[in-house]
């Protein structure tokens, strides 16, 4: 199955980029639900890997969240043969239900992600996140009151994992599988209104779209980007910070001297390094540290996750973990 449109070449343009740092022969992952943005993420990806040489394997799950999925996954998997692909990675996923359905569904998604990176002693693992996913993924950590970290959406590559069409829409996906022919699923709970963000997919894009014109979605994306960038360069400027600070103890007129975007971010690494669990630390913990700092009225130290505290002493913060 090979044919060339102008969807398959802007989606295939994109992934290049990514492709350039592959050897010959060598392994890399795909996940594929079935749904037009995987099924045109894979397709590309095979046509771009047997021009490179390299060893494309899907990985297909079955959730087992509803009626049928064993079915839809098994027709994933026919589909994908069809295309010439020999190696499919399939399982089923054991979804723990804790925080919400979207929530447990993806932490065990990721457990067989790393689970295929694992089996293959492959290094990179391509999602098919869209700029539809990134601006709506904005949008709802705009609507928690999240931080510039959130706000940025995700990356275009984060550790072991690729999102190379982060720059192409949804419908440029379903464009590609109606020009080459492929059959892809819609998931019913991509339709369900109970989701908050199928809700901002369904009303409040749309919405946008319509009250303020179009283009939003590639806005948000802009917008996520140069966030990224902003969040970056001050990670990259409280670590060095850091790096110049690893007694666990800052003179308060130094950290008050800082910039607060900086000085958060480094009173972070501090609790932290301390012994804070990792992603425990909310802006509700930082906010009375910050006061020890800016707002010192003899208040006494400060309790943190991971058995951290954290005193003000003769114009010193002084972090530690008894």
């Amino acid at each position: 199955m090979s044919v060339t449109t102008p969807a398959l070449l802007e989606v295939r343009r994109a992934l290049r980029t990514y492709l350039e740092k592959f050897e010959p022969n060598e392994t890399i992952l795909v996940g594929c639900s079935g749904g037009a943005d995987s099924l045109a993420l894979t397709y590309a990806l095979l046509q771009e890997s047997q021009s490179k040489n390299l060893r494309l394997i899907p990985v297909v799950i079955d959730h087992d969240l509803q009626a049928g999925s064993a079915e839809i996954a098994a027709n994933v998997v026919t589909q994908l043969s069809s295309w010439g692909i020999k190696e499919i990675f399939t399982a089923k996923a054991h979804v723990v239900m804790s925080d919400g359905l979207e929530a447990s569904a993806r932490r065990a998604r990721y457990q067989i992600f790393y689970q295929a990176l694992e089996t293959y002693s492959a290094k990179y693992f391509f999602l098919a996140h869209t700029q539809n996913d990134q601006a709506e993924t904005v949008l709802l950590g705009l609507a928690r009151g999240s931080g510039s970290k959130s706000l940025s959406g995700m990356n275009n590559v984060s550790g072991e994992f690729i999102r190379p069409l982060l720059g192409i829409s949804r419908e440029k996906t379903e464009e590609l599988c109606k020009e080459v022919g492929i059959n892809y699923w819609i998931d019913p709970h991509n339709s369900d209104l109970q989701f908050t963000r199928v809700r901002v997919r369904k009303n409040i894009l749309p919405s946008m779209e319509r009250d303020l014109g179009p283009g939003i979605k590639e806005a948000l994306s802009r917008s996520a980007q140069i966030l990224r960038e902003d969040n970056e360069a001050l990670d990259q400027w409280a670590g060095q910070e850091f790096a110049a600070h690893k007694s666990g103890e800052f003179e308060v007129d130094y950290l008050a001297a800082l910039p607060k975007a900086v000085r958060s971010r480094l009173l972070r690494l501090a609790i932290y390094a301390q012994g804070a669990p990792s992603g425990t630390l909310s802006a509700e913990h930082l906010a009375p540290v910050e006061a020890l700092v800016t707002d010192w009225k003899g208040q006494g130290e400060v309790s943190l996750p991971g058995g951290v505290k954290v005193s003000r002493i003769s114009g010193r913060l002084s972090l530690s973990n008894p």
